[in-house]
């Protein structure tokens, strides 16, 4: 298992190098390890959790025309090359499918036990302090504006809207990362991502009063 885990890693790094920031291999990093922590409270297969957090974002539709297939393909094609069982390499595929926020209006039509922890370690990627610090890089990254007052939130965006969003940075907190805390999948996931959450509303709280010059 070791070896495959350290080719994995190795390809990862190769593929990711350059990546945006909040998006590069130390993404994937945090999270591989965050899902380690999660999984030895929980009964799964380690192997598909450690290959789903390695690959979950191999090739994020973001950064490729909003082409959600690319990274399954490659995550596929690169598990084939260790020569993998197909039930693992399925697996793993239908994780880094599913795993997307998408806008939380969609409905779920795949859940394993290894997608739950590996779900709840790249959520907890987006909260607290990580979490802030990416939301600001890509929002610098897509040239939006941090903060406009006269915008509010969508609650309600289709898939498409929340992809195409050009929103101000603040309103991501609104629409995605305020509302993760309510839906992770393990207890450990939702202990961690409590703490990050206060945190980010102790952030929020304290941006306002700046922004008024306080």
């Amino acid at each position: 298992m070791e070896q495959i885990i350290q080719a994995t890693v190795a390809y990862v790094q190769q593929e990711l190098a350059g990546a945006e920031g909040g998006h590069d291999w130390w993404h994937i990093y945090r999270v591989w390890q965050s899902a380690r922590r999660i999984a030895e409270k929980e009964q799964v297969d380690m192997l598909i959790v450690e290959l789903g957090a390695l690959l979950h974002d191999i090739a994020d539709s973001k950064f490729h025309n909003g082409d959600e297939n690319i990274g399954p393909a490659k995550a596929v094609a690169f598990l084939q090359t260790l020569q993998l069982p197909d039930p693992t390499i399925r697996h793993v595929e239908n994780i880094i499918r599913h795993i997307s926020f998408k806008g939380g209006n969609h409905q779920r039509t795949f859940y394993s036990p290894e997608l739950g922890v590996v779900q709840d370690a790249d959520r907890l990627d987006a909260l607290g302090a990580i979490g802030i610090a990416r939301a600001f890089n890509y929002g610098g990254f897509k040239n939006r504006p941090i903060h406009d007052p006269a915008s509010k939130p969508n609650m309600h965006m289709t898939k498409e809207e929340y992809k195409n969003s050009g929103a101000p940075t603040l309103l991501h907190f609104y629409e995605k990362l305020l509302l993760l805390k309510d839906r992770m999948n393990t207890p450990a996931g939702k202990a961690m991502a409590e703490e990050r959450h206060l945190f980010m509303e102790e952030f929020l709280n304290r941006f306002y009063k700046e922004w008024d010059g306080e």
